[in-house]
């Protein structure tokens, strides 16, 4: 598996394919868009409406591309995503599923913090996305305040990717209380309680076990202010045996949760294990390298910071 296979969208791109804005107005020659399966289709609503312009987007671009070739989405603000739940986005979607044969990757809330910070958009349940689309393949979230997840069976959902600043316990439950036979990549952003991220080491419980997660090669624990505990469970987790690679970056680790890493089950059978954005000491780092460096174990140390007195903080939170 490639590591950097399931980043978020990055420059411009999503699943591998260029983002493409649905068009603000009517298009006279529909040839001037790329053809329907050579994009990841964006469609945007207004800051601050109620949705109506998403919905005028979403018909605009049901009426002018063949939906039946589309394989990638991705969904920008619904319309005043600072106050409104995305219950009317997912309604479109879900009411217009059987025209969409080919989805397979879906980013939903797909939204620059110069439009709404993360921790400030307002998601919903979005697992009627997963019933909708039994063949998705992806699905990437962003925001955490007001998400749902209860738990679901979904039999080829491969990736699994939560992007927020506080990432509830409920959803974690869920996500691990979940049926994935096929999935192979999961990353939660854990965030931090100022901004929702409630969940415990308890929370993770179900989800460490990997008994439902049979296929499951990379495992994200990210951006947490108890990374440290995090780090000492994972340690101990049985299914971190089956793992390529694993993240616990993005968060408040310190010497006691590298020194969890380094005392508990071996982890040198991992391709790549990530900590970028931590805060060991010097020789802690080094010592981390070195323990994998001989078993060819790609380490990121990179983003060493260092605390304001006792203060921490993680990389994404507001």
């Amino acid at each position: 598996m490639d590591y950097a296979e399931f980043d978020a969208s990055r420059d411009g791109a999503y699943a591998g394919l260029p983002i493409v804005q649905v068009p603000e107005s009517d298009v006279t020659d529909p040839q001037e868009l790329p053809a329907a399966e050579a994009a990841a289709w964006e469609i945007v609503g207004d800051y601050d409406d109620d949705g109506a312009e998403f919905e005028a987007r979403f018909r605009r671009f049901a009426a002018t591309v063949d939906l039946a070739k589309v394989s990638a989405l991705v969904i920008g603000n619904w319309g005043g995503a600072y106050d409104n739940d995305p219950a009317k986005a997912i309604g479109l979607l879900t009411e217009h599923a059987d025209r969409f044969p080919a989805l397979r990757s879906l980013f939903f809330g797909a939204i620059e913090a110069e439009e709404c910070e993360i921790s400030w958009i307002t998601q919903g349940d979005v697992t009627p996305l997963l019933a909708a689309f039994p063949l998705l393949e992806r699905l990437d979230v962003r925001g955490g305040t007001g998400l749902l997840f209860p738990p679901v069976r979904h039999d080829n959902l491969r990736v699994l990717r939560f992007e927020t600043g506080g990432l509830p316990a409920s959803v974690v439950r869920g996500v691990g209380d979940s049926e994935f036979p096929a999935l192979e990549y999961l990353e939660l952003w854990l965030g931090t309680s100022n901004y929702g991220g409630d969940s415990s080491v308890a929370d993770l419980e179900s989800l460490l076990t990997g008994e439902r997660l049979p296929a499951l090669r990379h495992l994200g624990l990210q951006d947490s202010e108890i990374q440290d505990e995090v780090a000492a469970a994972v340690a101990a987790a049985p299914i971190v045996a089956r793992l390529e690679s694993l993240s616990l970056s993005m968060g408040i680790l310190t010497d006691e949760g590298a020194e969890a890493l380094l005392s508990g089950q071996p982890l040198t059978h991992l391709k790549r294990l990530d900590l970028h954005h931590h805060f060991l000491t010097a020789p802690m780092a080094d010592r981390v390298r070195t323990a994998f460096a001989d078993a060819g174990v790609k380490v990121d140390l990179s983003g060493q910071q260092k605390p304001n007195d006792d203060w921490r903080y993680v990389a994404v939170s507001e």
